[in-house]
């Protein structure tokens, strides 16, 4: 007798549609055969099934079975072909009878002893079945909390093999998961007991990632040891906007693809922060594999992805970043198939001045060459640094910065403005792709960071003065407009446009 269940296969952060076909009573000894392009956690899945089934009360076929994951031409990897496989079997052996189970899509592993595991991509899933049209879900309870966030789908958790056998034959109901955007899902949400109050001094440097996240601009922190580079990086997220609800969910659909959603015990009160060890590598940077998935830069899509000690990784890896900062995506092809990721992030960076981090400390003696200096810096190829539109000086804190007992202005009041330019923004671009002042087009550049003759000449001899390209024109033109919204300024100003300028510290560098 054949059976028929519909699953899923993860390609990338999106599902496709996967039947398990299982063919049972066939001639020959008894055994279980497995095709459709598995891989080997899914060939292993016949010895879990084997003994959930029989752990669960049921009867495992004693005859040739032959399980088909269709399409045939896509690899099929991990065990969420588990609980699929199972209820096929005891579908095509006469054991369940079910006049609604291809109503839903399936998916979960097995333990031994029949209990549903979670599972990778349930969001995917989701938005799968309703494009499908599908009734709902079966899931593990663990991943069924993600799957109803979506609209339109019905949720069910199946702890067992045996209580999925029992809802599909009408025996025993389940409970219909419910959205809850209260409860806590998502990975990679900065601690949130931190906050900027505890950074002291570095005036200067507060005010360029005011700038920076007002206008979702990339920033590069250049300051000393122990200057609070990274103390300042980790409490970005406090200040940035929440995440609407379309947001959240492609945050949350990218994390679960990645396999960070499997424990529910992940937050999603803050944005992302990724800060990846700088031996990545490019894959692990940008995504891919044998079977595409996410990176680091997709992982902190609609967040923040801080690189400390920036010329200390590969400068492969730092290259391959230049396209997905233009373009917010990336596209990765392989021998398995060509996806599409997000990756719309703010990139802060951060490094030390030299190799031995002490020039122009003012009371440590910088020990570095000119040529080691030149050649640490060199490091950073000009395209590279061309879209990190601002450069900010973390210089080392006195004594009396660091024994001052009088707190620092809160994340929440810097939150507070930030929220303001952010409105500003939003109702300039309503209807259009961009969402901040970071990402406007060059049409949007002309319409909206226009100055007047005088701001142009004035612009023009600082960009001949520093030999920058046409790409930081455009980014000084969008940190000054930036800056006029935290003023609350209908129009940019000379003051706006002399602080933009002002934050290309490693383009005066260059030409000295």
């Amino acid at each position: 007798m054949l059976a028929t269940i519909s699953s899923a296969a993860l390609q990338g952060i999106d599902a496709a549609l996967v039947h398990v076909e299982c063919n049972t009573g066939e001639n020959g000894e008894p055994c279980i055969l497995l095709v459709g392009l598995p891989d080997a956690a899914v060939r292993e899945s016949r010895d879990r099934v084997t003994s959930a089934v029989n752990n669960s009360g049921l009867k495992m076929p004693r005859a040739r079975m032959t399980i088909n994951l269709a399409p045939a031409d896509i690899r099929k990897e991990g065990p969420i072909y588990d609980l699929p496989i199972a209820l096929g079997l005891l579908h095509s052996s006469a054991q369940l009878h079910s006049d609604t189970i291809g109503d839903f899509i399936i998916a979960g592993e097995l333990g031994l002893a029949g209990t549903v595991r979670p599972i990778r991509g349930a969001l995917a899933m989701a938005r799968l079945a309703r494009r499908l049209g599908k009734r709902g879900l079966l899931l593990p309870p663990a991943s069924a909390a993600e799957a109803a966030l979506v609209d339109g789908v019905e949720v069910y958790a199946v702890p067992t093999l045996d209580a999925a056998f029992r809802f599909l034959t009408g025996e025993k109901p389940l409970p219909q998961v419910r959205a809850n955007l209260s409860r806590p899902v998502v990975a990679g949400g900065a601690e949130p007991a931190v906050d900027f109050a505890e950074i002291k001094g570095q005036h200067s440097v507060r005010r360029a990632v005011e700038i920076a996240v007002a206008g979702n601009h990339n920033l590069m922190l250049i300051g000393p040891p122990g200057a609070g580079k990274s103390m300042i990086a980790k409490r970005i997220p406090t200040i940035m906007p929440p995440a609407t609800s379309e947001e959240y969910l492609e945050i949350l659909g990218i994390h679960s693809a990645a396999g960070r959603t499997l424990h529910g015990d992940l937050a999603w009160a803050t944005r992302p922060f990724r800060s990846p060890h700088h031996t990545i590598s490019n894959v692990g940077l940008i995504g891919g594999g044998t079977i595409p998935g996410p990176g680091e830069i997709s992982l902190a899509h609609h967040g923040v992805l801080f690189l400390d000690e920036l010329p200390e990784f590969h400068r492969s890896a730092l290259e391959v970043l230049r396209q997905p900062l233009e373009d917010g995506e990336v596209t990765i092809s392989r021998s398995a198939g060509k996806i599409t990721l997000p990756c719309s992030f703010l990139l802060v960076a951060a490094m030390n001045p030299c190799p031995c981090g002490y020039l122009g400390h003012g009371r440590r003696e910088c020990r570095c060459a000119p040529s080691q200096i030149q050649r640490y810096r060199a490091r950073l190829s000009g395209p590279l640094l061309d879209r990190l539109d601002l450069h900010v000086e973390a210089p080392p804190l006195a004594m009396a910065e660091l024994r001052s007992e009088q707190p620092g202005e809160t994340s929440a009041a810097m939150a507070g403005r930030i929220a303001a330019a952010r409105t500003r923004q939003q109702a300039r671009f309503a209807g259009t792709r961009a969402t901040s002042n970071a990402r406007m087009s060059p049409a949007q550049i002309r319409r909206h960071c226009t100055i007047h003759s005088a701001l142009g000449d004035l612009l023009q001899r600082a960009i001949e003065q520093l030999q920058l390209s046409a790409r930081s024109y455009d980014r000084i033109l969008k940190v000054s407009r930036t800056i006029a919204d935290l003023a609350g300024a209908e129009a940019i100003g000379e003051i706006h446009l002399m602080e933009a300028i002002q934050y290309r510290s490693l383009d005066r560098d260059r030409v000295r």
